[in-house]
């Protein structure tokens, strides 16, 4: 067993976020483990950019409402204690509504090949973000 030493929070990259967003990294797995975790808190508005991971991604949402939105158009409304996966290759993006502030976990495997496991694109859309949502209450 290891207690492993808490990491400062990190502000975002501004070229795969809109808005502010801060994580803190709270396992980044080594060989073997794949296992990627990071507590991410979004700004009112605040949200990535679109991108997709090789192996999936599982979103657990903690404080807030958290938007998650497809390329078909969908953006799922998810509440505190609701875990939305996202599966592998996918191109999705994920933030905070307009109003509050959102916290979720975020989930999903490294590699362990040193190719990147997320592919970031572009920014979504203000057409997309605001989209009509689906609610999951």
């Amino acid at each position: 067993m290891e207690l492993v030493k808490k990491q400062p929070t990190v502000k975002a990259p501004a070229d795969w976020f809109t808005g502010d967003v801060w994580f803190d990294v709270i396992h980044a797995g080594q060989e073997p483990s794949r296992m990627r975790a990071n507590m991410v808190r979004f700004s009112p508005g605040a949200h990535t950019n679109w991108h997709s991971h090789a192996v999936g991604q599982t979103l657990h949402v903690v404080a807030g409402v958290a938007l998650i939105g497809t390329r078909d158009g969908t953006v799922l409304e998810a509440h505190p204690g609701q875990t939305v996966t996202c599966p592998p290759g996918e191109e999705h993006w994920h933030g905070a509504t307009p109003e509050f502030f959102m916290e979720h976990l975020a989930l999903w495997e490294g590699l362990g090949d040193g190719t990147p496991e997320t592919a970031w694109l572009e920014p979504v859309a203000e057409d997309q973000y605001n989209g009509p949502r689906t609610s999951t209450r």
